[in-house]
C-alpha cells in the first residue's frame, strides 16, 4: 500500500514527463490577476501581440525619397497616352459622322467605302495629334514649374494651362494667344475647382450660416 501511494505522487514519466507535462499547470483564472509588466496582453485566440496586426503603415515600400504619390513627371506618360487616344477615338466617330453625310447621296459601294474609311483615318489621325500636342505641352510646361517652385499645388495646373493655351495658339498673333491663354486659364481653373470643391464648399457653408 505504501508503494501504491508512493507511486501516486509521482509525476509521470516518458515523453509526457520530459515536457513538462506532469507538472503544476496553471489555469487561466490563476493568471488573470498577474500583471504583464513591460508586456502587452496578447490575444486569446491566436496567441500573438495584438499591435503586430495593426496596419498604421502603408502596405507598400517606397524607395529612399521617393513621393507617395505620383508627380508630373510620372502622370504625364498617362496624360499624353490618354490624350491620344481619346483623340482618336472621337476623331474616328467625327470622321464616321462626315463620311456618312458627305456620302449620302452614293450607293453602298466599294467606293463610298473607302472615302468613309479615308474620312475616319484622317479625322483620328488630327484629332489625336491635337490632343496629344496639347497635353505634351501641358505636361512639359507642369514639369517644368513644378521643379522650378519646389511645390505641387493648383497655382501649377492653372499656369500651365495658361501657358499651353497661348503656346499653342501663338501662330495667330496676340489675338491668338490672348484666345489661348484665355481658354486654357478657364479650362485648368474649372478643373482646380473641381478637384477643390469639397473644400470649397466647406469653407463657404460656415459664412452663410
Amino acid at each position: 500500500m505504501e508503494g501504491g501511494g508512493g507511486s501516486g505522487n509521482k509525476t509521470p514519466g516518458g515523453l509526457a514527463g520530459f515536457f513538462g507535462a506532469g507538472g503544476a499547470g496553471y489555469s487561466h483564472a490563476d493568471l488573470a490577476g498577474v500583471p504583464l509588466t513591460g508586456m502587452n496582453p496578447l490575444s486569446p485566440y491566436l496567441n500573438v501581440d495584438p499591435r503586430y496586426l495593426v496596419q498604421d503603415t502603408d502596405e507598400f515600400i517606397l524607395p529612399t525619397g521617393a513621393n507617395k504619390t505620383r508627380g508630373r513627371f510620372e502622370l504625364a506618360f498617362f496624360t499624353i497616352g490618354g490624350c491620344c487616344m481619346t483623340g482618336a477615338a472621337f476623331g474616328a466617330m467625327n470622321g464616321l459622322r462626315l463620311g456618312l453625310k458627305e456620302t449620302q447621296s452614293m450607293a453602298w459601294s466599294k467606293p463610298r467605302n473607302v472615302q468613309i474609311l479615308n474620312m475616319v483615318t484622317r479625322q483620328g489621325a488630327l484629332w489625336a495629334n491635337t490632343l496629344g500636342s496639347l497635353a505634351l505641352l501641358y505636361s512639359a510646361f507642369g514639369v517644368i514649374i513644378e521643379k522650378t517652385r519646389g511645390a505641387e499645388d493648383d497655382l501649377n495646373t492653372i499656369a500651365a494651362g495658361t501657358m499651353t493655351g497661348m503656346l499653342y495658339k501663338c501662330t495667330g498673333g496676340l489675338r491668338g494667344v490672348a484666345r489661348g491663354g484665355l481658354a486654357g486659364l478657364t479650362l485648368t481653373s474649372l478643373y482646380a475647382l473641381y478637384n477643390n470643391w469639397e473644400h470649397v464648399k466647406g469653407s463657404l457653408l460656415p459664412q452663410s450660416l
